[in-house]
């Protein structure tokens, strides 16, 4: 109960109309997930059944009266939401179920209100705590807001055209008509030589891509989404829990443009220089590369945001960066089971949706501890079930970012340093062969490139994977 005794922001007849409206077009279910919490629901029994509504969605299994009081029953809660009679008055009360996106803005609106409320109180406990720096009180206030604010504001798709034409300050160009889902039977990574072992990316595989940091998850992936964008027309989204959308564009016109990242970044170009990025942008644009960069989904909110985009455009490749950063939709403290979970999740949204899932994953620290640093399935970090879900598991492996160009001359003599190298180990391959690939890494440009043939040794000069 808030001050003065009076009850805190709610509607109860708008959480009514939401839950009526889900039984009579249960269809609306995948726009409502994205955008209403169960948490936005005040009355408690209200919220109980938005869950099993919810429940269901996640099985793809029926939402109407009948199987919502089984979900119920079977958490036994049937009753104290007041039995299957509730359900029914909830179709009978429902004006019509054509304005439930209007009800759900209202729930989610007191919501809001609510959480205003409650991140007023704590600012004014803090400012009752006299021993804190007037600063460090500040920052308090201020995290307390910008709660309220993230979670009312959840991000979704956005389309790199659009995100481009912001980069540009041109407005916002329309998202691009929407297409029958692309039935392509894999996704090549563009880099024939990694091709030849994968046979490219097959439908309803999770493909891991592990590395440890800045040895260029990222930049693999989005070159390997580029190119099944530009060569085979894929549909593709990213989910970007760590970089924003405009970092995420920035590299990707960088790469496309074969302009140095900084200038990129800064805007600071040649004339030579502009007339690529402006190209580059043109080819971009045409790419049909969708991004949602929201800092902290779960695998609940991924499977609903990527069924919508199915839905209205359909989807070839799901690119997840990076998957020890997605949030697991139980709750446990038991970091291990977390990601277990979460790779079980991405390993069912492969194949609901029937396409390739890209993962990227952290390693561990041992791979720093040993003297080989080359990357084992064992260094997968809170690994779990990774390796045992995973179809692919492919590692990055640079020998110039371990060992500097004179220590390698006095090691190695007649080998030339390989700076630039990057190898591709594929360590899990559970339909084809295991194997290792070099590609070179532009570091100025955050690009992968494959080599010439001639360059191309598999043993290059790293020493053989071993399963």
């Amino acid at each position: 109960m808030a001050e003065d005794g009076k009850l805190p922001p709610h509607n109860w007849e708008a959480e009514e109309a939401v839950l009526g409206s889900l039984l009579v077009d249960p269809d609306e279910i995948a726009e409502t997930a994205i955008s209403l919490k169960p948490e936005a629901f005040y009355r408690e029994k209200n919220r109980w059944v938005y869950e099993s509504c919810l429940a269901l969605y996640d099985r793809s299994a029926a939402i109407n009266q009948i199987t919502v009081a089984q979900e119920l029953a079977t958490q036994g809660r049937l009753e104290a939401v007041g039995g299957a009679g509730f359900l029914s008055l909830l179709v009978e009360r429902l004006p019509t179920s054509i304005h439930i996106r209007d009800y759900a803005r209202i729930v989610s609106s007191l919501h809001v209100n609510r959480k205003l409320i409650s991140a007023a109180a704590e600012i004014a406990r803090i400012g009752y705590e006299a021993d804190l720096d007037v600063d460090s009180a500040m920052r308090k206030a201020e995290d307390a807001l910008l709660r309220v604010r993230r979670g009312d504001n959840p991000r979704d798709f956005v389309a790199v055209s659009r995100i481009l034409d912001d980069y540009w300050e041109e407005g916002l160009a329309p998202a691009p008509g929407a297409g029958e889902p692309g039935r392509l039977q894999h996704v090549d990574t563009g880099f024939p030589a990694v091709d030849e072992l994968l046979g490219g990316m097959q439908r309803s595989d999770m493909v891991i891509l592990a590395a440890r940091t800045t040895l260029g998850k990222t930049s693999l992936a989005l070159g390997i989404a580029r190119n099944a964008a530009s060569r085979q027309g894929a549909r593709v989204a990213i989910f970007s829990l760590e970089m924003s959308k405009e970092t995420l564009v920035r590299r990707l016109l960088s790469m496309e443009a074969e302009v140095d990242s900084r200038n990129v970044l800064t805007r600071q170009y040649t004339p030579m220089q502009e007339k690529r990025v402006m190209d580059a942008t043109g080819r971009l644009s045409a790419m049909p590369i969708y991004i949602d960069d929201s800092p902290s989904l779960r695998v609940t909110d991924m499977r609903s945001k990527a069924r919508r985009l199915h839905q209205e455009r359909g989807i070839d490749l799901i690119v997840v960066d990076y998957l020890q950063m997605v949030r697991g939709d139980s709750r446990t403290e038991n970091k291990v089971q977390e990601v277990s979970d979460i790779s079980r999740g991405l390993k069912g949204l492969a194949r609901e949706i029937d396409c390739p899932v890209l993962a990227l994953s952290q390693l561990s620290r041992a791979v720093e501890q040993r003297p080989s640093h080359v990357p084992m399935l064992s260094d997968l970090r809170e690994s779990g079930s990774i390796e045992q879900d995973a179809d692919v598991v492919m590692f990055i492996y640079r020998e110039d970012v371990y060992t500097k160009k004179e220590e390698w001359d006095r090691m190695n003599p007649d080998t030339p340093y390989p700076e630039g190298i990057a190898n591709i180990i594929i360590a899990k391959h559970r339909n084809g062969p295991q194997g290792q690939r070099n590609l070179r890494f532009r570091q100025d440009i955050t690009r992968f490139e494959s080599l010439p043939l001639e360059d191309d040794n598999e043993q290059g000069a790293f020493p053989r994977f071993s399963g």
